[in-house]
């Protein structure tokens, strides 16, 4: 198992927009990038109330 081609990334984005379908796939994206900038801000120890806090000054 080597790395990844061009060929498996064309048959990975095929399969699941066969899954979820052309619809449903922005929101995914949009929940997953959600997901990531909520880990980034908790793994910086931030939270959305002391970004609201830091604004407010």
């Amino acid at each position: 198992m080597g790395k990844i081609g061009p060929t498996e990334i064309i048959l990975i984005l095929a399969i699941i927009l066969l899954l979820f379908g052309g619809k449903k796939i922005p929101e995914l994206m949009r929940g997953l990038g959600r997901g990531v900038k909520e880990f980034k801000d908790a793994s910086k120890g931030e939270s959305p109330e002391s970004k609201e806090q830091i604004e407010n000054k």
